[in-house]
């Protein structure tokens, strides 16, 4: 589904990314690991046109994208839930969910079943209660859950999730992990970025780490939890 081969970013003239390769399935929870500032969201920035690679090759559906403007990669159907969740504040939670509506791949007659105000609030019943809330009024948690609901209205074949539960509380956390538990039930599929690799182990397929811009590791769950070395060196734990 998700392809990246060889991708070199740049800031300026300082580079952040050195070949990075992942790929992401369909229908694979998948997630990008490592301490802060070694590449994680720029690597998420490459791959929505946010910050074109100068080398190395993004593909997505058999199409490559790199290069491609962020609003033409979010409606070839890839859907980002960003870091901070920046939901729109002065928008109700039905209206932050329909601006979003329609634009994915899925409602230009791909034949998968779209995501509606509807099916969103199936997902997430807690968004049901407070569809008239304006998103400011929400707590962090309703926010996140608010956040990716808006990602998947664009009918997303894949989302992009930076820090899913940074700041939140450990219950709110937990709630946040059965959703994604939910979405990849339905076949949804996810690259996922959070600083809690415990919980991470638990519910991905996938897993690789970075570090300083460059990718180390990878493996499944199972080879993670065996790997003390590796999650010591390069997670901390």
């Amino acid at each position: 589904m998700l392809e990246l081969e060889d991708v070199q970013t740049f800031y300026g003239p300082s580079q952040v990314l050195f070949e990075v390769s992942l790929r992401v399935d369909a229908g694979e929870m998948v997630t990008l690991m490592g301490r802060n500032g070694m590449g994680k969201t720029t690597t998420v920035k490459s791959i929505m046109g946010l910050v074109p690679p100068r080398a190395g090759r993004i593909r997505f559906q058999g199409a490559e994208i790199q290069g491609w403007p962020s609003y033409a990669v979010a409606r070839a159907g890839i859907g980002l839930v960003p870091e901070g969740r920046q939901v729109f504040p002065n928008l109700t939670v039905r209206e932050n969910l329909l601006v979003a509506a329609g634009y994915g791949s899925r409602s230009q007659g791909s034949g998968a079943e779209p995501w509606t105000v509807e099916r969103i609030f199936e997902m997430f019943p807690a968004l049901k209660s407070r569809s008239g809330l304006y998103g400011r009024n929400l707590s962090g948690g309703e926010q996140q859950m608010l956040a990716i609901g808006r990602a998947l209205m664009t009918d997303a074949r894949l989302i992009l999730l930076d820090e899913a539960t940074e700041g939140l509380a450990p219950l709110v956390c937990a709630e946040i992990w059965r959703c994604l538990e939910r979405l990849k039930s339905v076949g949804q599929a996810i690259l996922l970025i959070d600083s809690n690799h415990g919980a991470l182990m638990q519910i991905a397929d996938r897993h690789y780490i970075m570090e300083k811009g460059r990718i180390t590791w990878t493996g499944d769950s199972a080879a993670l939890a065996a790997a003390e070395e590796v999650r010591h060196r390069y997670l901390g734990i």
